[in-house]
């Protein structure tokens, strides 16, 4: 799934809507980005990330124990709602990475997508 991608300007725009925060871990800079899952969405569902960096994922159901599936990083996890869910990632390479929901939540369940931009 992991493609490479020439990341323009359209990309600066990509994950505006992520709630961020950082803080430092063993002297490396670690970006937190909150994330809601509900059917049939994820909030925000494209969100930039540069390689080498570390990041949380904190994400929150609100309405069902849907699934993210990270496939690129081997990473999968159940979201149980009501608890943050908290998935450390640090992109390799440059590309575009998908995440999807995994559990069957309902007729729009293939809609539930997202995808990480990954820029050097």
């Amino acid at each position: 799934m992991l493609r490479r991608a020439l990341v323009g300007a359209s990309a600066l725009a990509v994950g505006a809507f992520a709630a961020v925060t950082s803080r430092a871990q063993d002297g490396v800079a670690v970006r937190t980005i909150a994330m809601t899952a509900k059917r049939f969405e994820y909030v925000p569902n494209d969100i930039a990330l540069k390689v080498g960096e570390k990041v949380v994922l904190a994400v929150t159901s609100v309405d069902f124990i849907h699934g993210l599936s990270i496939p690129d990083l081997g990473i999968r996890a159940d979201l149980v709602p009501g608890r943050v869910t908290r998935i450390e990632i640090q992109p390799k390479q440059v590309g575009i990475m998908e995440f999807v929901c995994d559990n069957f939540c309902g007729d729009h369940h293939e809609e539930m997508h997202g995808r990480f931009v990954v820029s050097a």
